[in-house]
């Protein structure tokens, strides 16, 4: 096995009975699970020491087995068993209640699927790598060669100019006279912050006392178990220990050479740090860099330099009275991927600059001084990105700590603000300049979200997640929900484009007769469908209206169906059963409150956004290098939908393929079910133009592809070749796209 922890997987494939007849490569995980699935109910009967035996008991298992297995004389042939459904259902173990209700929602149809975790992980279920990631860099452990290329590309990126900097402080420290102690240790840090890794800052005590010292493997205290840890060290603890030594008391405030390194040589050296860890943190795989300087900033530079001691360090060599300040061996972690801050993901957290960025350069350069339009098009489009991710997860937070009334309410109305919001703002942007483009840039990017949550979404995560299973399989029935209202989606949807070319009229100009002959063949060049106006107000207009009345009514009885009256079709039972070893402490990442205040804030930044977005558009519109159906289809459709991506692909990764394929069809779902009938009750309040009158283009490539994505999921089985085709079949629509004449 690798060494990286093996994440818990805590939403697993539904097993039909069938399955118990195959006992191909996955009989070996069969017989590390427990005979059979663990209900709530059995949570509590079952023995604790059988429960700890279990390989992991927060791994959620999943098996099927007949009657006969449990009973030699029961049988179920011919018969419908309350045991066997109950023994068919996949068993989901969530380390608590709140986890419990985000699985659970994550299989209910019209609630956000959303993979991370709304509490903190138990520490206790972590590996020792991932615990590393939360450490203080005071670790000693073995670590082999420290000759790397990432340890390399510190010195070229990093630790030449960091000691430069440290030996030209060092000699103004030498020049004052009473700062040569300061200067000392300046080349000493100069050597260490040019080659860090295996050497280790030592901080000696003047009194002796306990040693302070932990080895790769320790256990680790409970006052580390947290994955909050601060960028920048634990500066109470450090203050803590400062106050209780002598020198660092009162002998150290009142000795001059303190005040002349405040003053020269501290604030240049923090400043530098802080660049470095700065940069080292956006680039995430070196966050160890960003500790490193950190670390500096909050408490190296700020102890006595008598104090310190550098040096190669070994087991052996551990003095009774000193803590390890730092102890680094390699500058690059590919695991901080994972790194949360307050359970938000590090990226999102990276990618949030951009929006305050985007705001303060778009409404304060109105006259394009500083920024073109394009920069700012492309400041406003990727200031979505984080921004749908804190949407997602403020929903995700308040439905897990909710009833499923507040729940549903939440989804519904917030689960398509991210689109809304930009849709609406480009209509009437477009409106009030007469511009007729962005109507169509607006279907386009209609049409693209369909295309893309169709196509793309499953293709991709049927690819990569088979890159890891060779074969997935999904829940055909619950996802045949998700198909039969596609269809239905469609064929609303469309059907006033259909209606309007069967009964209206084919326009065409510049024809000639090249035969001089009535009864011969016509030329005719930019040939169209029109209709009068009283064929659309009398016969199309109030074919739309009746079918947005019609497709919002079809959802809600989809739910009603699957949430309500078929629940078993979702054949998932969820137990918050506790296991015994583990901590009973909830630690909610994002309050109800907190998730609420933080919803509402996102939703008011990503209608600014969506008004930069349709403000700087008009460049883009205007130029022929690019298609405006092109610029829809792709850019404004998929980018809102990036953290869909990455969750649908999260979710194959662990084998939930069924996840996967419903993060886009829910999303194509409320497309065409609640996005399209808003948009047009929004023009039917506030006249924008906007009608479900769609390109050729946009008719036959959306059919297609809804008809070849329920051809696909007909066997509920998946690989990676089915997922290629799709991503094939996406690329090549969206190559003719690229090419259509705007």
């Amino acid at each position: 096995m690798s060494e990286i922890e093996q994440e818990p997987e805590l939403a697993v494939r539904r097993r039909s009975t069938q399955d118990v007849l195959n006992f191909g490569r996955e009989s070996e995980l069969r017989a590390a699970a427990p005979p059979y699935p663990l209900t709530l109910w059995q949570c509590e009967l079952y023995p604790q020491t059988e429960l700890m035996d279990m390989p992991s008991p927060l791994t959620p298992k999943s098996s099927a087995v007949s009657c006969s297995t449990m009973t030699q004389n029961h049988s179920c042939e011919g018969i419908t068993c309350p045991g066997c459904l109950m023994m068919t259902k996949t068993m989901l173990l969530a380390e608590n209640e709140v986890e419990a209700h985000k699985l659970a929602n994550n299989y209910k149809f019209g609630f956000k699927k959303w993979k991370s975790h709304v509490t903190e992980r138990p520490w206790e279920d972590r590996s020792a790598i991932v615990k590393e990631l939360y450490s203080d860099l005071n670790i000693i452990k073995h670590p082999g060669s420290l000759i790397t290329c990432d340890n390399v590309l510190y010195v070229l990126l990093f630790g030449w100019w960091i000691a430069l900097l440290y030996l030209l402080i060092a000699l103004i420290m030498f020049v004052t006279i009473v700062g040569i102690p300061y200067g000392k240790l300046c080349c000493s840090l100069a050597g260490y912050y040019f080659w860090p890794f295996g050497k280790v800052i030592l901080k000696l005590f003047m009194n002796r006392r306990k040693s302070s010292v932990r080895f790769y493997g320790d256990s680790v205290p409970e006052t580390t178990n947290v994955e909050t840890t601060a960028l920048l060290g634990d500066t109470e603890k450090d203050e803590h220990i400062l106050a209780e030594t002598p020198t660092t008391g009162i002998n150290y405030w009142r000795c001059p050479s303190t005040y002349v390194w405040l003053l020269l040589g501290y604030p240049l050296l923090a400043i530098a740090h802080g660049l470095a860890s700065f940069i080292a943190w956006i680039l995430v795989v070196t966050i160890p860099i960003a500790k490193l300087n950190g670390r500096a900033i909050t408490n190296i530079l700020l102890i006595p330099p008598e104090q310190l001691q550098i040096r190669p360090f070994k087991r052996m060599d551990v003095p009774l009275d000193g803590e390890v300040l730092l102890c680094c061996y390699r500058a690059m972690n590919f695991y901080y991927y994972k790194y949360t801050v307050v359970g938000i993901n590090v990226f999102a957290v990276n990618l949030l600059p951009l929006v305050v960025v985007a705001l303060v350069l778009g409404y304060a350069d109105t006259e394009n001084k500083y920024a073109s339009s394009l920069v700012k098009f492309v400041l406003s489009i990727l200031a979505i990105i984080p921004l749908s991710y804190y949407i997602g997860m403020a929903i995700a937070s308040i439905s897990a700590q909710s009833n499923f009334a507040v729940g549903a309410v939440v989804n519904a109305t917030f689960g398509s603000i991210t689109e809304l919001t930009f849709y609406i703002t480009a209509l009437i942007k477009g409106s009030h300049k007469g511009n007729k483009s962005y109507e169509e840039v607006v279907k386009s990017a209609l049409t693209g979200t369909l295309l893309g949550c169709v196509l793309f979404i499953p293709g991709i995560s049927m690819v990569i997640g088979g890159c890891k299973h060779q074969e997935q399989r999904f829940n055909s029935r619950s996802a045949g929900i998700s198909s039969a209202l596609l269809f239905i989606s469609v064929g609303g949807v469309f059907a006033p484009t259909l209606f309007s070319k069967a009964y209206g009229n084919l326009i065409c100009q510049d024809c000639t007769n090249s035969t001089q002959n009535d009864s011969g063949a016509f030329q005719c060049n930019d040939c169209h469908f029109s209709m009068s106006n009283s064929l659309f107000h009398s016969h199309v207009q109030p074919l739309i209206h009746t079918v947005c009345i019609l497709l919002p009514a079809s959802y809600v009885i989809g739910l009603i169906f699957s949430l309500k009256t078929h629940t078993h079709i979702y054949d998932i039972h969820i137990s918050d059963c506790h296991v015994p070893g583990h901590s009973h402490n909830v630690v909610i990442h994002w309050s109800r409150w907190r998730a609420v205040v933080l919803l509402v804030v996102t939703t008011v930044c990503m209608s600014a956004c969506a008004e930069l977005v349709s403000e700087h558009i008009d460049p883009l519109l205007s130029s022929s290098a690019i298609s405006p159906y092109f610029l829809g289809v792709t850019v404004l459709a998929m980018v809102p939908e990036l953290p869909e991506i990455v969750n649908g692909i999260q979710f194959a990764l662990q084998n939930n393929i069924s996840l996967s394929l419903e993060v886009g069809s829910s999303i194509a779902v409320q497309v065409c079910m609640l996005q399209i009938p808003i948009l047009v009750l929004f023009s039917a309040i506030y006249p924008v133009g906007f009608n479900l009158l769609f390109s050729d283009l946009h008719l036959w490539a959306s059919i297609f592809s809804v008809i070849l994505m329920n051809y696909i999921f007909m066997d509920g089985k998946c690989d990676y070749f089915q997922g290629t085709v799709l991503v094939v079949v996406y690329l090549i629509i969206m190559a003719m796209y690229y090419f259509a004449p705007s």
